[in-house]
């Protein structure tokens, strides 16, 4: 049996989070800004009492695993650097800032020179001021020029929410500088006749990468005179990019610095950052420069109470019987219902779009039946909306409109959300910079506030709450990417070829993989190599041939099939997922059932309907050793790093009672197979360990099965991954092998960098598995340690114990990690089909 078992499917941290905890409540910050009037906040209620409001229903006390207080800190002031404009520092006084927090300054000084730099400091701890300060002052003196546009600065943000935010900063805080600063977005959203006014007349222009790779580099000569006086290059919330986007990232930018050299420019690079782990570094790795790193964080925080909240177990019983805890989506729906009830404006952040739109249905449903008019103060914020949908609850929401939201990172990245009590997160989001940078939405105005974790019924989620040391004691993680990824770099090789002859001075810019993959693109007929370099010798627009998202094909479009109407989109890859036939599918609060999915033309046609359960997709996956790079020995066991090749269906899908998550049954597809060549780290074990943990050919499938599944679901707390990025494939007996090994592999093109990670911190991964399988209070397994919810093999074979007298015995002969290399940072779904050593189980991951 092959038990695949891959996810379905940032941020600014509050410090390096080594902060010393105390036990005890402290007063609320009373820090704010000079100029700035404090909130009306004398009469907000403290955190802890928003707490103790909420533990008040009956049971809901014995929910919360653990509080954490982080008490307030005082800023350090400093003076704005000389070489800034005296009208770009009144307007910034005008705007209540009468000094900057000393690493603004610091890093203003370091744009001042010429040097690029990363600001890796906490949530609202004023990083956009940082950059803005000297982007305005250039600005400033570029209107001047005869052209009046001497001087430009584009500013790249990961969400279009994002870019409409701080346009709208940019435009209040350079008010009082007239026409000197002219902010405009482009992006898919800018109408057409606007475009051209953005391209000749703007001078500050936000847009994001997508738009940036297929709009303005292939079209860099109407762009001649905006690039021409490019000063800086802005990249906000830069640790987003990460894994596979974030490599296409790093080469559209080294693309735009080519293009920028070809007339005449040579921007600064000015990134913002969460804290994490060697900013620096990573923004070289993004940029291919040298970045300056300004990571002391010098303002002021409020009180942050940190409630670690477990939803309590059900009279239900889930797959062979085992135990079922309360959903985490049910479970923040009450908490925000709570919080709106208490008047405390909050956002609850759950991981995918459903969920929001469930939490959203579930609240209104709960305030209604308080008051007819509550639940109008509710609202879900996700991507895939239409823009006019978008920018109305960005306003609701700055407006003060709405009381309570339901988001995905969408409204994560950065928007300036001021104001907030309390943040609910349903589930682990995934990374701890991701989980700080969502809890510091919340008293941005440097006010104290709350934030809960809501535990998933899953392992990495239900470890997390009874180890609070792994989320309070640990560093955030250091970004993971890989520009140098063939499947990355060579559809940009060909985009630059497109926009301009590569040349051989080209090839240090693009990275070392360059010489190997140019005669491969040669021999495809995509470049033609001639005395003035390599060109693009197609038709078709090369930028096309990347997906920076790395979903891979156009997305699926969602039409409600009665009237035609366009509800969204959903990513390519994700489309056998989320849209295949008799899917749910939610859209602004409405339910609707996909009816049909045309992959053909990319559409899937819904029709509103009202069904008692949500649909969870199961997939089944196959794994082939194509080359193995490191091994090492774990005693008579080996661990393995290298190249695999992955086979994945979509095979059937849940139908899930909403709230509770009972499993009402199990319908089959019949959707086609997809190929996959990535990396993976994988461990085998020999007979004789087998014999010494007592594990017997009838439970082996079942232990291996079980680790696999653990070990998935614990990834990402040591890599910068998503459990939704990696999969899994377990097999008593692998051909390639001749043993039996686990495998997880990263669910990119070509990897991402995330089985490299497991290889490096193995030993410490896997203890923190083994640990959580052990100390679950189940019988036999549960969703909380072993069961994945997408295992296509229907959770079928798995053995609890024989998974932890499995571990400890690969554990015992595994060699020590180097110094640093091993701190704390998928679904599955199985396969029927057998291989010559037997049946093998796999949980691969959906992007």
């Amino acid at each position: 049996m092959a038990f695949n078992h891959l996810p379905a499917a940032m941020h600014d941290a509050l410090g390096p989070l080594s902060v010393t905890p105390v036990t005890h409540s402290v007063p609320m910050a009373k820090n704010h800004r000079p100029g700035q009037p404090p909130e009306s906040g004398a009469s907000r209620p403290s955190p802890d009492m928003i707490l103790d409001r909420l533990a008040a229903g009956a049971g809901r006390a014995a929910r919360i695993t653990h509080t954490e207080h982080l008490p307030p800190r005082s800023g350090t002031h400093a003076i704005w650097p000389d070489r800034i404009r005296p009208e770009v520092i009144s307007a910034i006084e005008k705007a209540g800032i009468a000094h900057p927090w000393a690493h603004q300054a610091a890093a203003a000084e370091h744009a001042l020179d010429g040097e690029s730099v990363v600001i890796a400091t906490g949530t609202a701890s004023g990083k956009s001021l940082a950059y803005l300060a000297p982007v305005l002052s250039a600005l400033l003196d570029g209107s001047e020029a005869p052209n009046g546009r001497g001087a430009t600065a584009l500013y790249l943000a990961p969400t279009k929410a994002l870019a409409a935010d701080q346009r709208r900063s940019v435009k209040a805080l350079a008010a009082p500088l007239g026409n000197a600063v002219r902010p405009a977005v482009y992006d898919g959203d800018t109408p057409v006749e606007e475009r051209e006014w953005v391209r000749q007349y703007a001078n500050y222009v936000l847009t994001n990468p997508d738009m940036l790779h297929r709009g303005i580099l292939p079209s860099h000569p109407r762009w001649a005179s905006f690039l021409r006086a490019l000063r800086f290059v802005v990249i906000d919330e830069c640790h987003t990019y990460r894994g596979v986007f974030g490599s296409h990232v790093a080469q559209v930018l080294r693309r735009l610095r080519r293009l920028c050299a070809r007339y005449g420019a040579d921007p600064v690079f000015l990134l913002a950052s969460a804290t994490a782990a060697d900013p620096g570094v990573a923004a070289g790795r993004l940029t291919g420069l040298p970045v300056r790193e300004v990571s002391d964080d010098a303002s002021p925080r409020g009180e942050l109470v940190f409630a670690l909240w477990e939803p309590p177990l059900t009279d239900l019983h889930g797959e062979k019987g085992a135990p079922v805890r309360r959903t985490a989506t049910a479970e923040a729906a009450d908490l925000l219902t709570d919080l709106t009830l208490q008047g405390v404006r909050s956002v609850a952040f759950v991981r995918s779009r459903r969920g929001a739109e469930l939490i959203s249905v579930i609240a209104k449903e709960r305030l209604a039946e308080v008051d007819r008019s509550l639940p109008k103060r509710v609202a879900a914020y996700r991507g895939g909306y239409l823009p006019e949908e978008r920018r109305a609850l960005e306003r609701a929401l700055h407006s003060g409109e709405l009381l309570g939201l339901a988001a995905t990172t969408a409204l994560e990245l950065g928007i300036d959300v001021s104001g907030l009590g309390a943040v609910v997160i349903s589930g682990y989001p995934g990374t701890r910079a991701s989980l700080w940078q969502q809890a510091g939405r919340a008293g941005r105005a440097g006010q104290g506030a709350l934030a809960v974790l809501v535990a998933r019924d899953d392992p990495l989620d239900t470890y997390l709450v009874h180890h609070p040391e792994a989320l309070f004691q640990q560093p955030v993680e250091s970004t993971v990417l890989d520009p140098d990824n063939p499947y990355v770099l060579a559809p940009h090789l060909c985009a630059a070829a497109a926009e301009l002859p590569l040349t051989e001075t080209d090839i240090a810019l693009f990275g070392p993989a360059v010489p190997k993959l140019l005669p491969q693109l040669e021999a495809a007929k995509l470049l033609r190599r001639r005395a003035s370099g390599w060109h693009w010798t197609r038709h078709e627009r090369a930028a096309d041939l990347a997906d920076i998202r790395g979903g891979g094909g156009r997305p699926v479009q969602i039409v409600e099939e009665g009237t035609g109407r366009l509800l969204g989109t959903v990513d390519a890859a994700a489309a056998h997922t989320a849209v295949h036939e008799g899917a749910v599918h939610l859209h602004q609060g409405r339910t609707h059932l996909v009816r049909k999915l045309d992959l053909e033309d990319s559409v899937a046609l819904v029709e509103q309907a009202d069904p008692p359960y949500s649909t969870v997709a199961r997939d089944t996956t196959a794994i082939t050793v194509l080359e193995t790079d490191t091994e090492i020995p774990w005693g008579q066991g080996r661990l393995c790093y290298g190249s695999v090749e992955v086979t994945n269906q979509v095979v059937s899908f849940l139908r899930r009672k909403l709230i509770t998550g009972e499993v009402l049954g199990e319908t089959k597809l019949d959707l086609p197979p997809r190929t996959l060549r990535t990396r993976a780290v994988w461990w085998t074990v020999t007979e004789d360990q087998l014999d010494a943990a007592r594990i017997n050919p009838e439970i082996l499938g079942g232990a291996l099965h079980a680790a696999e599944h653990a070990s998935i679901g614990l990834l990402p707390l040591f890599a910068t991954c998503d459990r939704w990025d990696i999969g899994g494939v377990s097999v008593p007996l692998h051909p390639d092998t001749l043993l039996p090994t686990v495998f997880v592999y990263d669910g990119h093109p070509g990897g991402a960098g995330f089985a490299e990670r497991a290889f490096h911190t193995a030993r410490t991964w896997l203890t923190a598995t083994r640990d959580a399988i052990a100390s679950c209070e189940c019988e036999a397994g549960c969703p909380s340690c072993i069961q994945s919810p997408k295992c296509g093999n229907g959770n079928e074979p798995l053995h609890k114990r024989g998974a932890v007298r499995l571990l400890t015995e690969l554990l015992r002969a595994a060699p020590p990690e180097p110094n640093g290399s091993a701190t704390p940072g998928g679904p599955t779904t199985p396969a029927e089909p057998t291989t010559p050593g037997g049946p093998t189980t796999s949980d691969g991951p959906t992007t």
